[in-house]
Order: structure tokens, then C-alpha cells, then sequence
């Protein structure tokens, strides 16, 4: 074989294996970043047990953070753009490996391993698309327009001394069924999505090199996936079963 072809060669296939890596290293870095984010925020929605002046009274305090070196809801503004385009890298650096992964693969060895991969590919894929659309419909729902879809309560019900309040807007969404079923579906779809995200992680971070840590990885992706979707499925079912009303 040509030389000079043979060099071209080992260096193609040397920079699509750091690209590779480099791609990984993103998933990994901004699914942690995400994994943060939906902890803190789990956090915040278990709030609303204390009620819905309490629940506003802490998200005005997120607004109020590093005031006066930020604007008011300068910091949230500034998270929200780094989510969005951690989101746009995450999403970029995955259907990356997965073109490169279908495209690579030879056509023997993907007949033999199509069973084995193909399921898990497909879950992360449509689950990525799930959480996706919820997102979107979660940011419509309570943050961009807050759209009140209970008819049970009026504009001056969703008030709290004269004030809009997005805890009251929280247990009107949540007293409907079909809502509370729409966030439930999410959830799998975010756990399933955690698992395999901190699982795959913590592989691309070197922290499965040995039989113990592989099983601490395990562990831990399964208790962060438990935690978050136990943590999120509570406040609306307590809503909807009339534990928390306001």
C-alpha cells in the first residue's frame, strides 16, 4: 500500500478516535451540568409542601441572586442561556456519535450486535425527544406564558395578595390528571435518560476501571435516576390527591 495513502489514512482514523473522545468528554460534561440542574430544581419544586407563599418566596430569591452585581434575574437569565446551549452541544455531540457509530460499523458486526445495541440507541434517542418536548411544554406551562389550563380557577384564584403566584399556578396544573400523567411520562423518560447519561459518564471519566468503582458507577446512576424521579413525581401526585392545596 502507498505509504503517503497509508499515513493519510492512520491519521484520519487517529483524529475521528480523538474526536470521538472529545465528543464523549462533552456529553459527559454537560449531562453533569444537566444532573446538577435537575437536582437543584427537584429541590426547589419540593417547596411547594410548605405551601404556595412559601414556594414563591423561594423562587424570588432565585431571582434575587448576586443582586446587586446582576440585574434582577440577571443569574437565572444567565443559567437559562448556559442550559440552552450545554442543551445544543449535548444534543450535537450525540447524534454525532451515533452517525459516526452506524456509519462505521461493519455490516457483519452490526447483523451480530443489532439486537444488543439497537434498543438502548432507540430508548436514549426517543427519550431524549420526550424530555425534549416536555421541556418545552414545561417552560410554556410555568415560566414563558404560565398557562393556567384548570378552569377551576380563575385569574384572582391564581393570586396571592394581589400578586401573579406561580406556586398557586403549580397546584391548579397539577390538580388535573392528564397533566399530572404528561410529567409522569416525562419522568420515565428523564430516568431512563439519567441512568444511562451518569452510567455512560462516568465511563468516559475514567472512573469504571476496576470491578468496585464499576460498581459504585452502577450504583450511583441508579440512586441519582431513583432520587430525581421520586424527587419530581411527588409534589404533583400529592397535589393531585389533595395533600397539598394552597
Amino acid at each position: 500500500m502507498d505509504p503517503v495513502a497509508t499515513t493519510t489514512l492512520l491519521t484520519g482514523e487517529t483524529t475521528a478516535r480523538r474526536t470521538t473522545v472529545f465528543m464523549k468528554f462533552l456529553m459527559a460534561t454537560t449531562g453533569a451540568l444537566f444532573v446538577f440542574y435537575v437536582l437543584m430544581h427537584m429541590y426547589g419544586n419540593l417547596k411547594i409542601f410548605a405551601g404556595a407563599a412559601a414556594f414563591d418566596e423561594y423562587a424570588e430569591h432565585l431571582r434575587e441572586m448576586l443582586v446587586p452585581i446582576l440585574p434582577h434575574s440577571g443569574f437565572l437569565w444567565l443559567f437559562r442561556a448556559l442550559l440552552v446551549v450545554s442543551l445544543i452541544v449535548h444534543a450535537y455531540a450525540a447524534f454525532t456519535l451515533w452517525s459516526r457509530a452506524n456509519g462505521a460499523r461493519p455490516q457483519r458486526y452490526a447483523v451480530k450486535n443489532a439486537a444488543k445495541g439497537a434498543a438502548r440507541t432507540k430508548m436514549m434517542r426517543w427519550g431524549g425527544v420526550t424530555l425534549l418536548a416536555w421541556l418545552i411544554f414545561h417552560l410554556v406551562q410555568f415560566t414563558i406564558a404560565k398557562v393556567n389550563f384548570n378552569g377551576a380557577f380563575s385569574a384572582d384564584k391564581l393570586k396571592i395578595d394581589g400578586h401573579p403566584s406561580t406556586g398557586m399556578l403549580v397546584i391548579a396544573s397539577f390538580q388535573l390528571w392528564w397533566v399530572v400523567l404528561i410529567y409522569l411520562i416525562a419522568l420515565v423518560a428523564l430516568g431512563m435518560h439519567l441512568f444511562h447519561g451518569v452510567w455512560s459518564g462516568a465511563q468516559t471519566l475514567g472512573w469504571t476501571n476496576s470491578a468496585t468503582s464499576r460498581r459504585l458507577a452502577h450504583t450511583t446512576a441508579h440512586l441519582v435516576a431513583g432520587i430525581v424521579v421520586l424527587g419530581f413525581a411527588i409534589p404533583p401526585l400529592a397535589i393531585l390527591f389533595g395533600i397539598v392545596k394552597g
